[in-house]
């Protein structure tokens, strides 16, 4: 499969490899030479480096893969994994906010709602989805469609990726914050089984918006936290430079988030991050939301309640230890 050509800084070494493959592999067909050894050692070379990379990467590496342009986005995975999706538009309120997208669909012949933060291809669609960051009507249209859902019995799935809300002076008018913090309370007591997947960015008080569900998902190179790595370091040490260090301390990556319980599953990734193989993605999440949909849907509404309850209060307990 060609390799996007969009490169990451840490893939350089990869790519200055491939060009020597390629440049070889030329100079065997211009030339009529047999270079078979040769093109064999500088493959054997790529696997190896292709592999010390993808299964060293930092903390800051993963956020990095977490952003690539090319990564799947959400209307990828519903595309992939859902059949009639309908969008419904607008909170009945003030607008219609396309960085926050919902309606409802099939999965796997089940009625679903699916809900989900949209980021743009280009600079004329990110324009069009706010780079993904979604405004105050964006969490009302959410909320809207959740008590749509809770009406008719639907299970909620939920996309998340985005690096926040709109933290613009519009946004901010129209209360952004007390939107996000209506849906917390709303989403805590949903009687319909929900499960949230981090399939990017999952950036503070955006991302929690739509994720208070029964379970939450991330794929192996997205991340979840309080506060981007940059504007973590522009507080802590006024630079965001410092942003590989601040992306170490906030344990925002899938294995730590699951290691603290923040998550429910990781959802490995194709080698080289889902960019390389959306089908794959697709097919892994697929199994993933498969089996927590078919646990949830087992419970009765008081059981469901009670689960997500004790979920989130267990998030952050910690023990004292008497010093030795």
């Amino acid at each position: 499969m060609e390799r996007p050509a969009y490169l990451l800084e840490f893939e350089k070494p990869l790519r200055e490899l491939e060009k020597q493959l390629e440049a070889l592999h030329q100079q065997s067909l211009e030339n009529n030479i047999d270079m078979s050894a040769e093109l064999a050692t500088i493959e054997a070379k790529i696997d190896v480096t292709k592999r010390d990379i993808y299964t060293n990467l930092t903390p800051w590496q993963r956020v990095q893969v977490a952003r690539h342009p090319k990564r799947p986005y959400a209307l990828d995975y519903v595309t992939a994994l859902c059949t009639d999706f309908q969008e419904l538009h607008g909170d009945r309120q003030f607008n219609d906010d396309r960085a926050l997208i919902g309606g409802t669909a099939f999965f796997e012949g089940r009625s679903v709602m699916i809900i989900a933060q949209q980021k743009g291809r280009d600079t004329k669609e990110n324009i069009l989805r706010n780079f993904g960051m979604p405004q105050p009507e964006g969490y009302r249209k959410a909320l809207r469609l959740m008590k749509l859902a809770e009406k008719f019995g639907l299970p909620v799935i939920t996309f998340i990726d985005t690096p926040g809300a709109f933290p613009g002076v519009e946004s901010e008018a129209r209360h952004v914050s007390e939107a996000i913090a209506v849906n917390l309370r709303e989403m805590a007591m949903l009687k319909v089984p929900s499960v949230a997947v981090i399939v990017g960015e999952g950036g503070s008080g955006g991302a929690l918006g739509i994720g208070v569900t029964d379970r939450v998902l991330i794929f192996e190179n997205a991340y979840y936290s309080v506060i981007s790595p940059e504007g973590c370091a522009a507080i802590l040490w006024k630079d965001r430079a410092n942003a590989p260090q601040a992306a170490e301390a906030l344990k925002l990556n899938a294995a730590n988030l699951r290691e603290l319980a923040v998550v429910d599953e990781v959802i490995a990734e194709p080698f080289g991050g889902a960019h390389n193989d959306p089908a794959a993605a697709a097919a892994a999440l697929k199994k993933a939301l498969v089996h927590h949909l078919g646990e949830l849907t087992q419970l009765d509404t008081d059981k469901l309640l009670d689960t997500r309850y004790e979920r989130y209060r267990a998030l952050g307990e910690y023990r004292e230890v008497a010093a030795k």
